[in-house]
């Protein structure tokens, strides 16, 4: 037996998401309407490829001074 095992135990955090859950069964909807609302964005694939071909190599030492 697992000293660590605790089966009927639910933190309180949980048991919170798990009644919120219950009161309202449309909030998982809405979390993915929301997520795609800030995460699904269509990509500019053009300007990104521009974006890519603009940027400056950087060198293999960034803090050595020039020695000219």
């Amino acid at each position: 037996m697992n000293i660590f095992h605790r089966p009927y135990y639910q933190s309180e955090a949980t048991q919170f998401i798990e009644q919120l859950k219950a009161k309202n069964p449309e909030l998982a909807v809405k979390q993915r309407q929301g997520l795609k609302l800030l995460w699904d964005k269509a990509v500019d694939w053009s300007a990104w490829r521009e974006y890519r071909a603009a940027q400056v190599k950087q060198k293999p030492y960034v803090y050595q001074t020039l020695t000219d």
